[in-house]
């Protein structure tokens, strides 16, 4: 078993004592949980507001840092990851951070504890759970969460074993209109030899090479003016060569008012309507084609006798109309079709889970806070909790892009230095390494590093950028391989 504390993992004594020493009680000391985007714009703002004055724990439940970068953003997405080296730069170079991977909020570490540590605490978990259809036959086998799924063919951990098969696979429905739901989509139809040069994780790879699929139905309750997704990666999935293109319902020729007028306030909006309307008249035909169902609300997905899985995927067909306030709303017509579907991915939203001591807005999936302050409850009116801060998905919900993180990072320190007064002191000897659980095995940068090149190493030999590992264990195995020997280790 691998035995490893904090103190021995550190490699740097001296830094050690600067930060658990009795000689640095006028540092202010901040703790973020979650390595993401939004905890390491966090970490960059609080560095530079309080300079020399600070330092900053980040922390995440994987070995590896980053977040969803690494484990969201869609393997053939190689520029939108670039973002890591500006974070990697951050966490190598500044001797007033620190991260360490492989601590989970809620056993190895507890919120209370943090919060006795540190002058102030910054949740930057994310969401790690999803929205729920509601619907009969959801929990049938084959009916996965994109996030499931994009997890999946990146390499995370907890969902690189997840049983996808697609040999047998000929149709695939994805209940969404987001970006996530075109990623999905666009990995299902394409040419696994486009994926062989990316950094898609060698089983999910396996399986593309074996898949059956030839259609794709991407599915929304509401029309496409209301579609959240971006001309770019509409763009981007409707010219991929071979793959024909169909849209159904005739839903691009009966806009209503409220939706020209929706139009007429978004440039977004109209450009992909530009974007149907040109795949719409090239009629374009492939041996894979992709299907756009508009206004079709999912009613329950049905199943085999044999063995209960995922069969087909009933639709509701739906009509806009508008609403009270002007807006445009869908509303049943009555009409119904079932769609062939042997793989069901719902793509309706992440979701915030919550802790053990943090108030949570369990309708919006949300912590309650003011400018990134955590309230005592979702009131308006509601008292703030000294020293917890929250910001990304958990302080807003799961929409925006990697970059709206680094405006929520800006609003929540400008909150944390309005309640510098109300912070609480820490204990003296304050910092990560009285948090942790006994026999805690804490991966710190050395630890990641040696993962990264090792990842990087096994990538090329099979001309990938990287070969990402997927199992925590061999992870921490390669992390701890060699630090004992570390320069500046005890």
């Amino acid at each position: 078993m691998l035995q490893c504390t904090l103190r021995q993992y550190n490699g740097a004594s001296r830094l050690a004592a600067r930060w658990f020493g009795t000689e640095a009680c006028d540092i202010k000391r901040f703790c973020i949980v979650g390595a993401g985007p939004a905890g390491f714009y966090t970490a960059d703002r609080l560095l530079k507001r309080f300079l020399e004055g600070s330092t900053v724990d980040l922390i995440d439940a994987l070995p590896s840092p980053f977040g969803l970068v690494r484990s969201g953003v869609a393997p053939d997405h190689p520029d939108t990851k670039n973002v890591i080296h500006q974070f990697s730069h951050l966490a190598g170079a500044s001797p007033h951070l620190r991260f360490f991977g492989n601590l989970r909020l809620g056993r190895e570490v507890q919120l209370d504890e943090l919060r006795r540590q540190y002058h102030a605490v910054v949740l930057a978990y994310g969401a790690e759970s999803d929205r729920s259809l509601g619907i009969p036959g959801e929990a049938a086998p084959g009916v996965y969460s994109a996030r499931e799924f994009v997890w999946w063919y990146n390499g995370h951990p907890s969902q690189a074993g997840l049983p996808i098969d697609l040999r047998s696979v000929q149709s695939v429905a994805v209940v969404g209109l987001g970006n996530v739901a075109l990623d999905c989509a666009r990995v299902l139809l394409q040419p696994p030899e486009r994926l062989a040069s990316t950094d898609i994780a060698e089983h999910a790879l396996r399986t593309l090479r074996r898949s059956a699929v030839t259609d794709v139905h991407v599915i929304g309750r509401r029309g496409p003016v209301q579609a959240s997704f971006t001309p770019k990666e509409l763009r981007e999935l409707l010219s991929m060569p071979g793959i024909g293109v169909q849209i159904h319902g005739g839903a691009l020729d009966t806009l209503t008012p409220a939706c020209r007028a929706e139009m007429e306030a978004s440039r977004i909006k109209r450009r992909v309507m530009e974007v149907l309307t040109k795949a719409e008249a090239a009629q374009r035909k492939g041996p894979r084609t992709l299907h756009l169902h508009f206004l079709s609300s999912p009613a329950s997905v049905e199943t085999r006798e044999e063995g209960g899985l995922a069969a087909g995927i009933k639709l509701e067909k739906q009509r806009l109309e508008a609403s009270p306030s002007g807006a445009a709303r869908s509303v049943p017509t009555g009409e119904s079709v079932l769609l062939p579907a042997n793989l069901v991915l719902k793509s309706i939203g992440y979701r915030s889970i919550p802790v053990p001591g943090l108030p949570f807005d369990a309708e919006r999936g949300v912590v309650p806070n003011r400018m990134g302050q955590v309230l005592e409850s979702v009131a308006a009116d509601a008292p703030a909790v000294p020293g917890l801060f929250v910001v990304g998905w958990l302080s807003r919900g799961p929409s925006g892009i990697i970059g709206t993180n680094l405006a929520d990072a800006e609003q929540t320190v400008e909150g944390m230095v309005r309640a510098q007064a109300d912070w609480p002191t820490p204990e003296r000897r304050a910092g990560l390494e009285r948090a942790l659980a006994p026999e805690s095995i804490a991966v710190p940068w050395a630890g990641w590093a040696r993962i990264d090149a090792a990842e990087v190493a096994a990538g090329e030999a099979v001309g990938k950028p990287r070969e990402k590992m997927t199992s925590v264990e061999r992870m921490l195995a390669c992390a701890v391989a060699g630090a004992a020997s570390a320069p500046g280790s005890p």
